[in-house]
Order: structure tokens, then sequence, then C-alpha cells
């Protein structure tokens, strides 16, 4: 408990400077919700393991350590430096954050469509402020988690995409949050807010990555907002430093007949927190969640997706893999919940783990909660080892041992990657993959 009050009074050191440096002025609708939010992460303080949320995942070791605001440092870094984790390959709009801070430097905006804003958060605080305000303010996400309690109090920075009703756009939007080396273990808290109005279309990709090895802390907070019949793709590419923390919650409201999809892949990271919260709250939308995390060492690796039907004739497809090496651990916890009436629901939800050490542990829960009585719902998990027979199959054709076993690993993987429909960021993600398998096995 020491620890616990130690750290509490280190962040609430941290907001009484941030406060003055804001001076009360600047945004003080936007002043008056930080405060409120700091209220509430000093209310319910960190979790510990007898939370139920959080009962395989002990994150003493984010509490005991004294992180600091993470510093900007704009202009000591070129595009080279940094691209090994962009996809201008792509020729896509790409806004690159350093510890959390927008680098106008590093960014390339492509020609966008009439209405459409791609910039940063701080920058959209005064300039979208119509648009960015009721959703601040409307949104009570920071009263049920301490951690986007945390990143509401310090939100300063991050991404805005607002696509116009009746838009289409055709390259996707890649948001790059790295974070480099700092004097002391830093924390930075990108915010990120999409609005994707009715009829429209697009794609983003949300990467998050480690320019050099060391301990740092990012908590980011991204909602998305899709409005009637528009389709959002969403990929999200975790590749943080081996000794980093990462905790992000994605949170996703849905208008009629709107399609959401989302690709998330956990490759970083010493302990990693993803919640994912999807509501659909207009008839006939649809969700799909696709899910890859890797884990090796002792890295732990936690996915937690809620997927809330609230309104009838609504569908969601949830597939998430694991692959386990060394003494890594990791958990999955998918909770659908049909409400009353939300009637011909049709929702599946499968998690599928291949644990390639004897030391490798995971804990899976998949949950329903149904209220409606004319629902399809399916949900299973499964937990396995590579396949003797298929391994022996590829050694008698003369494959080595650890290439036979990366193959195996790999084919296991395929399904998700095969999913990705941008094709310059399925290939990215499949050399990190292969690399990363290599390196594992």
């Amino acid at each position: 408990m020491s620890e616990l009050l130690q750290e509490k009074n280190a962040y609430s050191a941290a907001f009484a400077q941030f406060e003055r440096r804001l001076n009360g002025k600047k945004n003080v609708w936007l002043h008056e919700i930080r405060k409120a939010a700091f209220q509430r992460f000093d209310e319910l303080g960190f979790p510990t393991m007898r939370d139920e949320d959080w009962r395989f995942t002990d994150v003493a070791p984010i509490v005991k350590i004294p992180f600091q605001p993470a510093i900007s440092v704009p202009g000591l870094l070129t595009i080279s430096d940094i691209s090994r984790f962009t996809v201008c390959e792509a020729r896509c709009t790409q806004m690159v954050f350093l510890n959390g801070t927008y680098s106008e430097s590093l960014s390339t905006v492509k020609y966008l469509p009439k209405g459409v804003q791609i910039i940063s958060f701080a920058a959209a605080l005064d300039k979208s402020r119509d648009l960015v305000e009721p959703l601040i303010t409307g949104s009570i996400s920071y009263r049920e988690n301490v951690f986007t309690a945390l990143n509401t109090a310090f939100m300063a920075d991050g991404a805005f995409v607002y696509i116009p009703s009746g838009t289409v756009l055709k390259e996707p939007v890649h948001l790059l949050f790295l974070s480099t080396s700092q004097p002391e273990p830093a924390i930075s808290v990108p915010r990120t807010l999409i609005v994707v109005e009715d009829n429209s279309q697009v794609s983003i990709v949300e990467s998050y990555a480690g320019l050099h090895k060391g301990l740092y802390f990012s908590n980011s907070v991204t909602e998305i907002h899709a409005g009637a019949n528009s389709l959002v793709d969403h990929y999200k590419l975790q590749r943080e430093s081996e000794e980093a923390f990462h905790v992000a919650t994605t949170r996703v409201s849905q208008g009629r007949d709107s399609t959401y999809t989302s690709h998330s892949l956990s490759l970083g990271g010493s302990l990693v927190r993803s919640n994912i919260n999807v509501l659909l709250d207009g008839a006939g939308a649809a969700c799909e969640l696709n899910g890859l995390y890797v884990a090796k060492g002792r890295q732990h690796v936690d996915n937690h997706t809620a997927i809330d039907h609230a309104k009838p004739n609504c569908s969601s497809r949830e597939l998430y893999k694991g692959i386990l090496d060394d003494a890594s651990s990791a958990v999955f916890n998918g909770r659908i919940v049909v409400r009353r009436d939300a009637q011909k629901t049709n929702a599946r939800q499968t998690n599928k783990n291949l644990l390639l050490s004897k030391n490798a542990s995971i804990n899976t829960t998949p949950q329903l909660e149904i209220l409606a009585d004319d629902v399809k719902c399916t949900h299973g998990a499964t937990i396995g080892q590579l396949n003797e027979e298929e391994l022996f199959y590829l050694r008698s054709r003369g494959i080595e041992n650890n290439a036979a076993k990366t193959l195996l690993t790999y084919a296991f993987a395929s399904e998700l990657l095969a999913a990705v429909k941008i094709k310059p960021i399925q290939c990215q993600i499949d050399l990190v993959l292969l690399n990363r398998l290599s390196r594992t096995l």
C-alpha cells in the first residue's frame, strides 16, 4: 500500500505542475474535465490482483516506478531515423508523435478531400472545438478505468481525425506514436479522437513503437465514433521496447448499419494491457475484432475485449490468437453482452493459443451475457502446442527443426494476417512477425 500511495503522490505533484503550466486559462472547459479525471484517478487508485478485471495481471511493476511526464524532442530526429516504423510506401497521410507530442517535421499530410481534418489533438482543441468539446465532455469513460482517468487528467496532444458525411478516404491514415529514451522513466498519454460521419469510409493504422531500448510507460486512449452506414477499418500495431509498459484503451460507438473492423497485433512491451470496448448502438451494425499477440521471455500480454449489442439485428465476429514462448504469459478476457431489446443478434467469439514452451501460460475467459431470447451466439477457447506429426512431416522433407517450427507457427497466425487489407501494412507485419518468430524459436 505504501508503494501505491507514493506513486499517487508522484502523479499528484506532476498534475499540480501541469495545472500551473496551463495557468488555468487555456481551454477552461477541458481544464475542468482534467481536474475531474484526476480526482477520479485519486479515488480509484491503481488496481490490484484482488480486482476481478486484473486478477491475472499485476500492475505493481508500473506502480512502483516514479514516472515523469515525457519530454518531447523535436528536431533531433530525421525521417530516416524512423523509417523502419513508417509506411511511406502506402503513399498515405502519416502523423508522427514523439513521446505523445505531434512532430510536424516528421509528418506527411497528403491532399485531403474537402472537409476532412487530420490534425493534432492539441490543434483540434482550438480549431475544431465545436466537434471535439461535445465528445470529450460527454464521455464518462474515465470514471470506469483508472488508466483512462490518468490519461484524461494529463491529455494535451494526440491525433484528431474527422471524416465528414459522404466521404471515402481511399488512402489509409497512419498515426505513429514513437517513444524515445529519456533521462528518467517517463510516461506519455496520447489521446486520439476519430469521428467518421454517416456514409463515410476510412482506414486507420495506429502504431506504437520504441525507438530505443529502455523503460517507459505509454498510456493511450482512442475513441472512435462511427456514423450510420459508415465503414471503419482500424489497425493497431504495438512494437514497444522490451522493457516498456503499454496500457491502451479503445472505445468504439457504432451507428445504424455501420461496420467496424479491428486488427490488433501485439509484439513488444514487458507488460501490456489492451482494452477494446465496442458499443453496437444502431440496428444492423456489425463489428469484427481480430487479434494476434506474440510473447517471449517474461513478457505479459493482457487483452480485454467487450462487445455490447445494444440494438437488434447486429452481428459481431471475434478471433484472437496467441503465440507464447519461454516463461511468457497472457490473458484473454472476451465479453459479449446482448441486451434485452437486441433481438436477432448474431455473435461469435473464438480464442486460440499456441504454447511453444512448458513454462508459458495463458488464462482465457470467453464470456456471454444474453438477456434477449432470439439470438445466435457462440464462444470457445483452445490451448495447444505444435503438432508433432506435422513437425515430423516437415523434418522428413529436409526442413531444419527451427525452420519447421517457424513455418508451423506462422501458419497458425496466417489466418489473421490474411485479413489485413492494406498490402503495405500486411507486408510490414509479415516481415516483423517472421523476424520475431525466427528469433523466438
